[in-house]
């Protein structure tokens, strides 16, 4: 099982030579698949994640133009950068840059994230009691407040669930006001920052830990019971092919029955295993991801209409994927619905298969 924030950490499952050793078991990859622009092929908005050194890059603006219909900025509205030289100097730059690019394409824009267990500590160093409350809730309000009106929704909390799911994180944010605490006040905040802008939960691995999966749903039930002002539910599906059949479709119908709004809000699905004696073919693992991405937008199309946020992939190109970045990139990964040279991955088409057949 990957986890999402280990995995780059983490040595591949081949290593170079193995993978050099291993290639007698490889067979020709299939040629690029005709598919639709991904954003004609359901009625909800399609979306990717965005940065704003890509607004410069005029093949990923074709692309990106051509499939999507919504952006979500990968870094540049979140705490670490914004903050990035203190509480007291917020930077906007480009994440306002990004919010321009977005009007000017007619897109709509998903705000992520404004609080997040990973970020924050350092520039709250040394706060405490009102201080804190006022860092706090005015973060919210500066940057909730300053794109008002040019989004349409945000990951108000990510990842508040330990990997394993065996409980909620402590954090710098839970050490104030407790581990519901802090969502139910930052959701609280938001609602007053943007009234009209969809408040989201953000999560991983729901779908494929099982633990994770229940600890999620009991708290959506507890927030709600607490008349926490949460509209929605992101499902990050940052997906690996090993994942057992029926697990994804099975969770995606449990979280619908709360009847919020859902997002599958990250989408990637790497063909790395941690299996070092895995001998599978690149084909074999195309074909085994094609499967799970197939589910997934399946059983997304199945939800009812209403339900239907938007389907945002975690980059459009292989080479954009933060599995391939670094020296832990193989060149082989092919994690995105398009290739380097923007043309359509197998992914792409397991998308529209899924899509086509809502089960």
């Amino acid at each position: 099982m990957f986890t999402r924030r280990t995995l780059l950490a983490a040595p591949l499952a081949l290593s170079l030579s193995n993978l050099a050793a291993c290639d007698r078991f490889a067979s020709a990859e299939p040629s690029p698949p005709n598919v639709p622009p991904l954003k004609s092929l359901i009625g909800c908005p399609v979306g990717t994640c965005i940065k704003a050194s890509q607004i410069d890059d005029p093949d990923w603006v074709a692309l990106a133009r051509a499939n999507v219909s919504q952006l979500t900025p990968e870094w540049e509205m979140k705490m670490e950068y914004i903050l990035a030289n203190g509480l007291d100097r917020p930077n906007f730059d480009r994440t306002d840059r990004i919010a321009a690019f977005a009007r000017a394409e007619g897109m709509a824009m998903h705000g992520h994230t404004l609080i997040w267990y990973a970020q924050g500590k350092e520039a709250f160093a040394g706060l405490s009691g009102a201080a804190f409350d006022r860092a706090f809730d005015g973060y919210i309000s500066t940057v909730a407040g300053r794109y008002r009106g040019k989004v349409r929704s945000w990951d108000v909390v990510n990842e508040p669930i330990l990997d394993d799911g065996s409980g909620m994180r402590d954090c710098h944010w839970s050490a104030r006001y407790g581990q519901d605490g802090y969502i139910l006040r930052g959701f609280e905040k938001a609602r007053i920052a943007d009234p009209d802008a969809v408040l989201f939960l953000n999560e991983y691995n729901q779908e494929s830990v099982p633990a994770k999966g229940a600890q999620f749903l009991k708290l959506v039930e507890r927030l709600l019971k607490a008349g926490c002002p949460l509209q929605g539910v992101g499902l990050q599906s940052h997906l690996w092919i090993d994942i057992p059949e029926g697990v994804i479709a099975a969770y995606m119908r449990e979280i619908s029955q709360f009847g919020l709004l859902i997002h599958v809000s990250e989408l990637d699905c790497t063909l790395r295993t941690e299996n070092r004696l895995d001998l599978r073919s690149q084909t074999d693992r195309i074909a085994a991801q094609g499967a799970r991405v197939t589910e997934l937008a399946s059983a997304f199309a199945a939800l009812p209409k209403a339900q239907q946020f938007a389907f945002t992939v975690w980059g459009l190109r292989d080479t954009d994927s933060w599995y391939r970045q670094g020296d832990k990139d193989d060149g082989r990964d092919k994690p995105l619905p398009f290739d380097s040279f923007g043309r359509p991955n197998p992914m792409a088409a397991a998308i529209a298969a899924g899509f086509k057949t809502p089960a």
